[in-house]
């Protein structure tokens, strides 16, 4: 139980810290919070529990290929923030992330990627 209440407080302070620095500076906040940093304490928790190596390999193989979908979205919110608002933007952002993502699982599937 320690060790899942030691992963918590790891994973939370890399969230706080990204968000604190982001209240400093836009920029370093944007390229802390671009580093895969959940990706790769992931694959430290997913090898400190002793997952098989294809495990810990496909967790990346395929955090590679949900992340371009999502890329569109950090183009689109700011510009659709100033004109609709936050809640707003941040929902036709997400559900523009889902379409293409489900788009990009399609065009996928013929490669051999099963994405979903």
């Amino acid at each position: 139980m320690a060790y899942l209440a030691f992963k918590y407080l790891v994973s939370a302070a890399m969230v706080v810290l990204v968000s604190e620095l982001a209240k400093r500076s836009d920029k370093l906040g944007a390229l802390l919070a671009s580093l895969p940093l959940v990706t790769v304490l992931t694959l430290i928790w997913l090898q400190l529990e002793k997952q098989p190596a294809a495990k810990v390999a496909n967790h990346a193989w395929y955090t590679f290929w949900y992340v371009l979908p999502t890329l569109p979205m950090f183009l689109l919110f700011p510009w659709l923030q100033g004109r609709l608002g936050f809640w707003l933007a941040l929902g036709a952002s997400a559900l523009l992330t889902m379409l293409l993502f489900a788009l990009f699982a399609w065009l996928l599937r013929p490669f051999g990627i099963q994405l979903l």
